[in-house]
């Protein structure tokens, strides 16, 4: 059979999908992804063919990070907010265009299409168009549901959901009925999720269901088809692993840092914050950089930088791991058994923070109001023993990344040949 999948984003939206296509691959399938120009080399260095999707995702994590940061001010006093949100949308509707080219391209003859979060409107409407089966691959509850947001009643919480499907469809209506008139499609009555829901299509959901209690049961009552099947991984070594795993064989096992594909606003306060923080309670400091430039900082004896590392491998070597909360790192140090605070900037971020801290297996806390003291206070709940045993207990319930990709392919496989 013949898959195409689009997965617009940074590495972490990104490698999900790649993990899913290698899985295809190796099963005998065609296999093509569309994805963000900065993104091709990683996916064609993992043996599978792609196409450019949409613009470079560096530009829009930058503006988006400025907005995070004004977002946490006083608005009525930020006279740069509204440029930033006049350039977050010119390039939105850049990429909507280009996006569309791309899919109506790649789909042609596809027996499935496959869209990550990003763009699924602008794919469904790809899919309709040669009425051939959609799958989506979420990595958070996206559907309305009343479980996410726990802290308020599930029928209030399920309208909230509704209500942001409607006012995203309203937002964009006219960029997705240009699409539908260009593909000779009437225009759309309502918002992209119901269209997605009718059509029957799969829904994968890319995490364990533990994380949100009483979602799976929700969703079982509206006949839909929403499998959990844990976080797709495809845990692939970096250059730097032989040396950060000589480092922390040389000392005490570290605290892990990690800030994805989101740059730090001030590396250097950062790196400051970080290392005092560790000194005051004994600890050494794994930083992982991502998009973040600490070149100019100063060497310290304990505290370590490197670009990248492969969770997998040094995640289960490190006492604790902090970071930004994407889906994939997040499932990746619970996998490994260790305490998780989560430092997060984005909604879904935050989300996942609250699911880690019900578990009990870490804690969370916004980036903003980060500070060095909120930092050790923290690192000390999270390196507490009943924490670290939670976290222990936690991994021993996580979906493996080998089980949740093959039957992440089994579902994919099974709701072409539906066709």
């Amino acid at each position: 059979m013949k898959f195409a999948l689009a997965s617009y984003g940074s590495r972490g939206d990104v490698e999900p999908c790649v993990a899913l296509s290698r899985e295809l691959l190796s099963r005998g399938h065609e296999v093509c992804m569309a994805v963000p120009p900065d993104m091709v080399g990683f996916v064609e260095s993992a043996g599978v063919t792609a196409i450019e999707y949409g613009l470079p995702t560096r530009p829009w994590q930058d503006v988006h990070r400025e907005l995070s940061t004004h977002f946490s001010r006083h608005l009525w006093k930020d006279r740069d907010l509204i440029s930033l949100i006049r350039e977050d949308w010119k390039l939105f509707k850049q990429s909507w265009g280009q996006m569309s080219s791309a899919l109506t391209s790649m789909a042609k003859e596809a027996d499935l299409l496959l869209t990550g979060i990003l763009a699924e409107d602008a794919a469904a409407n790809v899919a309709e168009y040669y009425d051939i089966p959609l799958a989506t691959l979420h990595f958070a509850p996206l559907r309305a549901n009343g479980q996410s947001l726990p802290f308020l009643p599930v029928a209030f919480g399920r309208s909230i959901g509704r209500a942001s499907d409607w006012v995203g469809w309203r937002l964009t209506k006219r960029l997705e009925d240009r699409q539908r008139r260009e593909l000779g499609l009437p225009k759309a009555s309502h918002p992209a999720p119901r269209r997605i829901l009718e059509r029957g299509s799969l829904e994968i959901q890319a995490y364990d269901e533990m994380f949100f209690p009483g979602l799976a049961s929700e969703w079982a009552t509206l006949n839909v088809q929403r499998p959990f099947v844990g976080a797709l991984t495809m845990e692939l070594p970096s250059d730097a692993d032989d040396e950060v795993i000589d480092w922390i064989n040389a000392g005490t096992p570290p605290i892990y840092f990690g800030f994805g594909s989101v740059p730090v606003g001030s590396p250097g306060e950062t790196l400051a914050m970080i290392s005092a923080a560790c000194a005051e309670l004994g600890e050494r400091a794994l930083i992982v950089s991502g998009w973040t430039e600490f070149s100019d900082v100063a060497h310290l004896q304990h505290v370590k930088v490197v670009t990248s590392v492969n969770h997998a491998v040094v995640f289960p070597a490190c006492r604790a791991v902090v970071h930004h909360g994407g889906a994939g790192t997040t499932a990746a140090g619970l996998r490994a058994g260790v305490p998780t605070l989560i430092l997060s900037t984005w909604v879904e971020q935050a989300l996942w923070g609250a699911s880690v801290k019900r578990l009990q297996a870490g804690t969370t806390r916004r980036i903003p109001r980060t500070t060095a003291q909120s930092l050790v206070a923290d690192l000390r709940t999270i390196l507490a023993p009943q924490c670290v045993a939670r976290a222990r207990e936690v991994a021993a319930k996580m979906t493996s990344s080998a089980e949740s990709v093959a039957t992440a392919a089994d579902l994919v496989e099974e709701h072409a040949r539906r066709r």
